[in-house]
């Protein structure tokens, strides 16, 4: 008997998730100095984590022999009131990745449907693949979520409905009026996930805790990977109902966010400072993107998250091209757009060297 043979037949059909590419890997497959390479492909903050994050970060590795909080108290505390909730509506997750899960666990089986737009976060419909339920993808219009279509998408069967905004890889939002007016016209049975990891990028990011308050079925995701620049530690959360919360914290593992994530993200919220200067660097990143790409004669959707989509002709000839430059960039075409390019906001010499980067590959 094979291996396979034992296996849930579903995992065998699961796609699997592809990472923008590190930049140790590229130098190690183009003979490249890594010193070089400028990593413009995953969404990440460019500037790095807040110094007091790192300092808490360093602090609590000295006590590394100790396991984490498992309810990551300080943490939700610090969290309730940054957000005017309790902390018990709070579930903290590896990453709001791990989130996603959690809520396959509570709500999806086999048969059920989940809502969601297309092209969006490729991660909503792994999620629902994996539980044995049903991706019902909805164009987007413009770049832009179809809120009216994905509410005519909503069946009987309907269990969760996703909505990132700034939405993930077009860089394009939903107003907060017509996020609450979609949310208010779901059926009881659906959960909306309103996913918000760009939010602090936005001037004023949509606020959903009146439906929360009306005592209805959402859950608002966050993370620290982005302006916080903690990728690489995982800690995500999402916020909702104390009920809802519950749940997922039901199905959540002990110890799921390690001890210096969870340091670092305390101190990451005490440094307004830091993500300020970064939402203000980034504003004058993607202008100077926008500019540069129109002196180009390239066209782009126009964003409100910390990255940009390019139009190139031939997405992943032209990562390629560029890789070899020392400039990585995210191909699409997994996303169903094979003629883009994602491109990460970076800081005032990277935005530059892709400029001229991409303008040598195309001219080539």
């Amino acid at each position: 008997m094979k291996l396979t043979d034992l296996v849930n037949p579903s995992v065998l059909t699961q796609p699997v998730y592809e990472p923008g590419r590190p930049i140790e890997e590229v130098a190690r497959e183009l003979g490249l100095d890594p010193a070089g390479i400028i990593k413009l492909a995953s969404n990440e903050n460019p500037f790095g984590p807040s110094p007091k994050a790192v300092a808490a970060a360093t602090e609590a590795l000295k006590h590394g022999e100790l396991y984490p909080d498992g309810g990551c108290y300080v943490l939700r505390q610090k969290l309730a009131a940054r957000h005017a909730l309790a902390a018990d509506q709070f579930v903290i997750g590896n990453g709001s990745n791990e989130i996603l899960e959690l809520l396959g666990h509570v709500f999806l089986r086999p048969g059920d449907e989940v809502v969601m737009g297309t092209p969006a976060f490729i991660v909503y419909k792994l999620v629902t693949l994996l539980f044995g339920a049903k991706p019902v993808e909805v164009p987007l219009v413009d770049h832009k979520h179809d809120l009216a279509a994905l509410a005519a998408a909503v069946t009987p069967r309907t269990k969760l409905v996703f909505v990132p905004s700034p939405n993930n890889p077009t860089g394009t939002a939903n107003t907060q009026a017509e996020l609450l007016a979609f949310a208010r016209s779901l059926p009881e049975h659906v959960v909306f996930v309103f996913d918000e990891a760009y939010a602090e990028y936005l001037d004023a990011p949509p606020d959903l805790r009146p439906l929360i308050a009306e005592g209805r079925k959402v859950i608002c995701l966050r993370t620290f990977s982005k302006i916080f620049g903690l990728a690489a530690l995982r800690v995500g959360y999402g916020y909702a109902s104390a009920e809802l919360a519950g749940l997922l914290n039901r199905v959540r593992q002990p110890f799921n966010v390690n001890a210096i994530g969870q340091a670092a993200a305390v101190a990451a919220l005490d440094d307004g400072e830091f993500a300020a200067r970064c939402a203000k660097a980034n504003r004058e990143g993607l202008a100077r993107l926008e500019d540069g790409l129109r002196g180009q004669g390239r066209e782009f959707v126009p964003s409100v998250g910390n990255f940009i989509l390019v139009k190139v002709g031939d997405g992943a000839a032209v990562t390629a091209a560029l890789q070899k430059r020392g400039v990585i960039v995210r191909p699409v075409g997994g996303y169903g757009l094979p003629r883009w390019i994602r491109v990460t906001v970076g800081t005032p010499a990277q935005n530059e060297r892709l400029l001229t980067e991409l303008a040598a590959v195309v001219a080539a």
